[in-house]
């Protein structure tokens, strides 16, 4: 064991402004866990407090989020990093300490949760102070050791890596297979058109970003269904609840549109609303229907979800429940379909910005088109879906249950618990 000050030297190299430009310099950010981005600067704009140099290799600190583990490694190739004094550089000892390891060590639950347990200021600003960080007494093995444990850990990422490739590559299969299925084929990714023709009786609306999308899109008129507006195959279009939700379980479980996730309800951060008997049994969702979210990021807008769970829930207001008609239209289809290129290249198009959320409203979301086979094909195009999505939740389990394993593997190696 030996303090974390012993392996680290403060690095405070200041930036002399007036021989070097600001747009030669690279400031960065970092993560909670531990990964370091380039931060964007508006090509007009300049930091007006001082600079410090961070060399690839050099640990870096922010001080604010060091109580979450901000802490991250300079890569090898940026040679013109630049921090605030917000942050802390520190030059490590590489005949003591191989960095990668400190980054394992300072990700690791037990170091994380006691930097958590000691952060001291005023509420709203507590923070870690450097003097605590460095006085930390750490486990200090051998270089060869500290290696063979990077090594471990960075096994285990690859393994996860590989994974990764293969979960996004069955992914893009279901959605190819599913485009198929309808007789159609995704389009190919290209630059958006900087000038272009549209003909008056296709000119349905005047953004030019609008019938940019449209003229790059899939045809979907060359489907082997016919096309059908959303709106003709619905029996029932409505708004949520803008009631006030609580985190004290008072009232009926409200699904919110961050339970909508890849496609999935995801009800293990569910707040509650207290509704009169009236308004929570107009609201009181039912088996299929689909919630659509209205009003989020330009990613995220128009992603969708259908409801198959027990107990009584009720939906917010920046979702809209979509109810079809059980003789026209199966709702896993039609989800899956709004969630596939068919609909993202419409809503993409479509939605407007606002304060930085892009919405669509209902009567957008009737205008919304989509192939409609017959139910027996649609129930059976959704059955193949289901048994491709199985695979990948089943994928994506196992390679969670890997992951946890190595790291718990990792951290008893650091700890001198495991045989490296």
């Amino acid at each position: 064991m030996g303090p974390l000050g012993s392996v680290l030297r403060v690095r405070k190299e200041k930036v002399d402004g007036g021989k070097v430009k600001f747009s030669d310099l690279q400031p960065i950010t970092i993560h909670f866990d531990g990964t370091i981005d380039k931060r964007n600067v508006d090509g007009n704009r300049e930091y007006t407090m001082d600079l410090f140099r961070a060399h690839p290799g050099d640990i870096v600190v922010a001080k604010i989020d060091l109580k979450n583990g901000a802490v991250g490694i300079i890569p090898p190739d940026w040679a013109n990093a630049v921090v605030t004094n917000h942050f802390a550089v520190y030059e490590p000892d590489h005949s003591k300490l191989i960095s990668e390891y400190l980054r394992l060590l300072i990700q690791a639950t037990f170091f994380k949760a006691h930097l958590w347990r000691n952060k001291v200021g005023a509420e709203g600003r507590k923070e870690v102070k450097l003097g605590f960080f460095e006085a930390q007494l750490i486990p200090l093995p051998p270089l060869p050791t500290q290696r063979k444990i990077v090594a471990a850990w960075e096994a285990a990422r690859k393994s996860a890596a590989a994974t990764a490739a293969k979960i996004e590559q069955l992914e893009r299969k279901i959605e190819s297979c599913f485009l198929a299925d309808l007789g159609l084929k995704a389009p190919q990714q290209a630059a958006l058109p900087k000038a272009f023709a549209v003909r008056w009786k296709d000119l349905l609306r005047w953004s030019v970003s609008y019938n940019q999308l449209v003229q790059t899109g899939m045809d979907l008129s060359r489907s082997k269904y016919p096309l059908a507006e959303i709106g003709s195959q619905v029996e029932m279009i409505q708004y949520g609840t803008s009631d006030k939700a609580n985190t004290s379980g008072n009232g009926t479980a409200v699904i919110r549109m961050n339970n909508l996730v890849n496609g999935d309800l995801d009800l293990h951060k569910l707040k509650h609303v207290r509704l009169s008997d009236a308004e929570t049994k107009k609201l009181t969702l039912l088996d299929g229907d689909i919630l659509f979210n209205r009003t989020n990021s330009k990613e995220l807008v128009g992603k969708c979800a259908v409801f198959h769970e027990q107990g009584e829930y009720v939906f917010a207001s920046y979702l809209i429940r979509v109810r079809m008609r059980a003789a026209l239209a199966d709702p896993d289809f039609i989800a899956y379909a709004l969630n596939s290129p068919i609909g993202r290249q419409q809503i993409d198009a479509m939605s407007r910005q606002i304060i930085g959320q892009a919405n669509v409203n209902s009567e957008e979301l009737r205008s919304l088109q989509v192939p409609i086979p017959p139910l027996t094909v649609q129930r059976q195009i959704v059955e193949r879906v289901a048994e491709r999505r199985a695979e990948i939740a089943r994928l994506k389990a196992d390679a969670k249950a890997c992951a946890d394993t190595a790291k718990a593997e990792v951290e008893a190696m650091i700890l001198g618990i495991k045989p490296v």
